[in-house]
């Protein structure tokens, strides 16, 4: 019991430290995957109310079971099969990486009347294992008439995942070309919305970067919950 006491404290103490390298305008997305129920409410007890997941069954069980002020924001890969779990309750879909998918997404949300916000996830990394859209394909489903005509999804920005590497240069690099395909697809299609604002990159390992390149929202898990164990 003692142990358990140390870690509770250690989860809020290292929520407040990272809350203290976060400017205000920048909203912080606590990543819960993998981590049980008992940590996400102890940094929902600590005031935390945005937690990111990455697995659809793991987010709808977290939801049941949770307060329901909470916004799930799902930053993983999304399996259409597996949309129909997160639909009703998910406040941001951040890894829309196919046209296949924001397809499906619109779908699923007709189904129960509402309008679902959802980022377009671009590769940016030099790794091959990434998800992510180029910007041929991404323009290639803004000027489609399918997309003109969806009602139930809104596009509110982009989201990239920078190379898993000490080499902040290259990592920097990255971010300023999410940054600028951000302001490229601003300028020609979303010009004048106001909702499409959001620029999702940063991690534990690169997020105070992220933020310097223009980052609206960074998604930190192991620095506020600790390592994870995938086993």
């Amino acid at each position: 019991m003692h142990c358990f006491k140390n870690f509770v404290i250690m989860v809020k103490e290292n929520l407040e430290t990272v809350r203290k390298t976060i400017p205000s305008g920048v909203l912080l997305v606590a990543v819960s995957k993998t981590k049980p129920v008992e940590d996400v409410k102890e940094a929902y007890d600590a005031g935390q109310r945005v937690f990111g997941e990455n697995h659809a069954l793991e987010m709808r069980n977290k939801h049941e079971v949770l307060p329901k002020d909470i916004d799930w924001h799902f930053i993983g890969h999304l399996q259409t099969n597996k949309i129909k779990y997160i639909i009703q309750y998910v406040k941001l879909i951040h890894s829309i990486d196919t046209f296949n998918l924001l397809q499906a997404v619109n779908k699923e949300a007709a189904k129960h009347n509402i309008v679902v916000d959802c980022l377009l996830q671009f590769h940016i990394a030099e790794e091959e294992t990434k998800f992510g859209l180029s910007m041929d394909e991404a323009e290639e489903i803004l000027n489609s008439d399918i997309f003109k005509a969806m009602k139930n999804v809104r596009i509110c920005g982009v989201m990239g995942m920078a190379t898993n590497t000490d080499n902040m240069t290259q990592v920097r690099k990255e971010f300023k070309h999410l940054k600028e395909i951000f302001s490229t697809l601003k300028a020609k299609y979303f010009n004048g919305c106001e909702w499409f604002k959001e620029i999702s990159m940063g991690m534990s390992h690169d997020y105070p970067i992220a933020i310097e390149e223009g980052s609206t929202m960074v998604r930190v898990g192991s620095k506020i919950f600790g390592e994870r164990n995938y086993n």
